[in-house]
């Protein structure tokens, strides 16, 4: 009997302790539904979502609205985090569909190929980041620099939209991991810290990002 409670007890600490990082690669589509050209994108992004090695998630932007379809999951701080990608990966604006992978490369993501290809590799040894219901931790670790500290709330379920008019007019397009909120929780600049956060609303999945400002390098992500 005393071995069986010692078990329970040990257990129920195991259970306790918050969830730490695994190497992640994190995946993040930039797509429209008023562009023709980026359903065959979110197929990219769908098929590496459930991988447990990837954070995928997928960003509605503003700029397309124009065309006769407002995007659902479109917000404006999603078009200006794309915005804010394209100098460092040598582009003059933004675009979609675009795929960046860990904040560092891209590609248009049409190919499920050439997202596999630069996913190959590529996972991320920052710092180690601890969440649990009200906290996100991030340990001590040598930084050249500041970082910014992302909060990102988003739905890991497939959600279908029946697109009514603009370039996809009759079609139903199928999303995955969509974002719903990313909120900046703070600074980190290489020492142990926190940062307190709110539960996640019912039905989404968290994530955190560790990333460089403006439009700069992840150095590290942890999802639920």
């Amino acid at each position: 009997m005393k071995t069986l409670i010692g078990i329970v007890l040990v257990l129920g600490i195991i259970a306790a302790v918050p969830a730490e990082a695994a190497p992640l690669t994190v995946v993040e589509l930039f797509t429209s539904q008023g562009c023709s050209s980026c359903p065959p994108a979110n197929a990219s992004l769908a098929a590496v979502a459930s991988r447990p090695d990837v954070l995928a998630l997928s960003f509605g932007v503003t700029y397309w609205d124009y065309l006769g379809w407002k995007d659902t999951f479109a917000r404006p701080e999603f078009t200006d985090r794309q915005v804010a990608y394209e100098a460092g990966l040598g582009h003059r604006g933004p675009f979609t569909p675009q795929i960046v992978i860990n904040g560092a490369r891209d590609t248009v993501g049409n190919v499920q190929s050439d997202v596999e290809h630069l996913i190959a590799g590529q996972r991320l040894a920052g710092p180690a980041i601890t969440v649990s219901n009200s906290t996100v931790s991030v340990a001590a670790a040598p930084s050249n620099g500041p970082a910014d500290v992302w909060l990102v709330r988003y739905d890991p379920h497939t959600v279908n939209v029946p697109v009514a008019r603009g370039e996809n007019q009759g079609v139903t397009l199928p999303h995955r991991n969509v974002v719903r909120a990313l909120t900046r929780l703070g600074s980190w600049s290489g020492t142990a810290s926190q940062y307190p956060i709110p539960a996640a609303p019912s039905g989404l999945a968290t994530a955190v990002l560790i990333q460089r400002p403006h439009g700069g390098v992840i150095l590290a992500a942890w999802k639920s």
